[in-house]
């Protein structure tokens, strides 16, 4: 690597949530056995992390840091959201939850976030308290406030001071960013520039946007999705963009997976030769279904990352460390300026 060769990075984020990030999509029957696999892809992929020294951040919901359901009653805040479509929000339905992890590994994780907060690299974030929805109708700031305060508070009892934020189903809203600067949060996974990721609420969605973004998955439409950190935004909380969705392994498109991978390697090619930032994020949920192929999958990705690593000096960073990089830099150049 030269000397003046910047070095680009690879952000890995992943959105934890286990059954309450399905809740409003599909029954527990029907999800039942991916779930359950979801647990034995923690471990896995905390193991292939580790052999790779990868920096990751594990956006988790507040729910899951509960040891009891009557303990996650205890900890819901007073205001709630009231969502127009009453299904989104999931406090009608916790007397349906059950005791604890051991009863319901559907909804609780402690056992997990304690792996993961003791894991080398790895930051635990918050992907809010409830799953809460920015973009959907009937919530408010106010609302918003509160379920990140209840978030914040249940995973002090971890000794775990979350800083990042990943915003479920990618709402992003700016208008609450300073509610997350209040409350200690310094960095936040935006999305992609491109019009075929723009916020949405799920009403707004529509079934063109989600096939572009599919075939954007095997062809390139909307660009590299690479930025340099230098050019991130200098206010607190830090927008750390998207810039692929790493869809799990796929039966009906097997053919079309070479596809898939070679966009990837692409993309963190790019990053690594420009000096870029290249941030992936998927669900461990994803992987619960057909676990080996889709660690054999990311493994190739990692291997890539490390042969990268070699040859111009690529990184692993997290949120958190994305989010410090550049709140550093700007108060260097900030120094610089006013020191003259």
């Amino acid at each position: 690597m030269s000397v003046r060769q910047k070095q680009g990075a690879l952000v890995i984020s992943l959105d934890f949530e286990l059954y309450w990030g399905m809740r409003d999509v599909r029954g527990i029957e029907n999800y039942r056995e991916t779930l359950l696999g979801e647990r034995l892809v923690v471990p896995a992929l905390l193991q292939l992390f580790q052999e790779h020294e990868i920096h990751a951040t594990w956006a988790t919901v507040g729910f899951m840091f509960c040891e009891t359901r009557d303990e996650l009653l205890r900890q819901a805040p007073t205001k709630k959201p009231l969502y127009v479509n009453h299904e989104l929000s999931p406090y009608p339905h916790l007397s349906h939850v059950g005791r604890d992890e051991q009863e319901d590994p559907f909804h609780f994780a402690p056992s997990l976030i304690k792996l993961i907060a003791s894991s080398p690299h790895q930051e635990v974030a918050t992907h809010t308290f409830s799953h809460y929805y920015c973009l959907e109708k009937g919530q408010d700031i106010e609302s918003f406030r509160a379920d990140l305060e209840a978030a914040k508070k249940v995973a002090s009892k971890y000794t775990l001071n979350m800083e990042s934020l990943v915003f479920p189903r990618n709402q992003f809203n700016g208008d609450y960013l300073s509610a997350c600067k209040e409350l200690g949060i310094k960095a936040y996974r935006g999305n992609e520039c491109s019009w075929i990721y723009r916020a949405k609420s799920r009403e707004d969605e529509s079934l063109v946007r989600r096939a572009v973004r599919l075939l954007d998955a095997y062809v390139n439409i909307s660009g590299h999705n690479c930025y340099a950190l230098e050019r991130l935004p200098c206010e607190v909380p830090v927008n750390v963009p998207s810039s692929r969705f790493l869809r799990p392994v796929s039966i009906s498109r097997r053919l079309l997976e070479p596809l898939r991978m070679r966009r990837i390697l692409s993309d963190l090619t790019h990053a690594a030769k420009k000096g870029l930032v290249y941030h992936l994020w998927w669900h461990p949920h994803n992987f619960g279904d057909r676990m080996e192929e889709n660690l054999a999958f990311l493994k190739k990705i990692l291997d890539h990352h490390a042969m990268l690593k070699e040859v111009y000096g690529m990184e692993s960073l997290h949120m958190g460390d994305i989010a410090r990089r550049s709140l550093n830099a700007n108060e260097t150049v900030h120094n610089a300026l006013v020191n003259g």
